[in-house]
């Protein structure tokens, strides 16, 4: 159970990753999403249109051909604890009449602060995972970034130099499902995926944390359904 919001999924996969090189695993299932409903403040107009619930489901194995998770970059740097936070809850502030009469067990963010840390940070990694494994934007067959909202997913994008064509973006149908959006967007794509492709996913969450991982896909999406 990792607590990393939005960032779970690539948090989740490196984990994952690493737990199939040791050797001990040979199938790892890996769950992501959240239940946003329950942690939304219906009061605060700011908040409560850009989230949906959702969640997905990816299975991880060895390998020996080149596909998979071919590399993995992750920050986690702190700077969110205000702009981003549910302001009670755990041991610090456990749950009373006063937290809940307080919403303080629901989502408060500074959509400003949010907004300009989350282009910069995803277009930044996914500049920098593509610049390290020396990939230019015509290498990318897809890019899939975490469905803040369209706004951050625009600008990221249009920051990455990467075609919108190439972009994985279903916000308009599910809103911001928090860890879940990345799998489900490779759900929905899953039968124009081509074995080999080059694909960028990146996430951008609370703490604030980031990362983005390169993948080459493990087979033809449109044989498996």
């Amino acid at each position: 159970d990792m607590e990393v919001a939005c960032s779970g999924f690539v948090y989740g996969l490196e984990i994952c990753n690493g737990l199939i090189k040791t050797g001990k695993y040979n199938k790892i299932i890996l769950l992501a999403g959240d239940k946003m409903s329950s942690i939304t403040n219906y009061k605060d107009r700011t908040t409560c249109p850009l989230f949906g619930d959702g969640v997905g489901a990816v299975m991880i194995e060895p390998t020996a051909e080149e596909t998979g998770i071919m590399d993995v970059i992750l920050h986690s740097d702190g700077v969110g604890y205000e702009p981003l936070q549910m302001k009670a809850g755990g041991s610090k502030y456990p749950a009373s009449h006063e937290t809940v009469d307080n919403a303080g067990h629901t989502v408060h963010q500074d959509g400003k602060v949010v907004y300009k840390y989350a282009v910069s940070r995803m277009a930044d990694v996914a500049g920098d995972i593509m610049e390290r494994n020396n990939l230019t934007a015509g290498d990318v067959d897809w890019l899939v970034p975490h469905q803040a909202n369209l706004r951050i997913i625009n600008a990221a994008v249009t920051r990455s130099g990467i075609p919108p064509e190439k972009v994985m973006v279903n916000i308009e149908r599910y809103g911001n499902t928090s860890a879940g959006t990345i799998p489900i967007c490779l759900w929905e794509w899953e039968d124009q995926l081509r074995k080999g492709d080059t694909i960028i996913l990146v996430a951008f969450g609370a703490g604030f944390s980031w990362g983005a991982v390169y993948l080459k896909w493990g087979y033809d999406g449109n044989t498996i359904r």
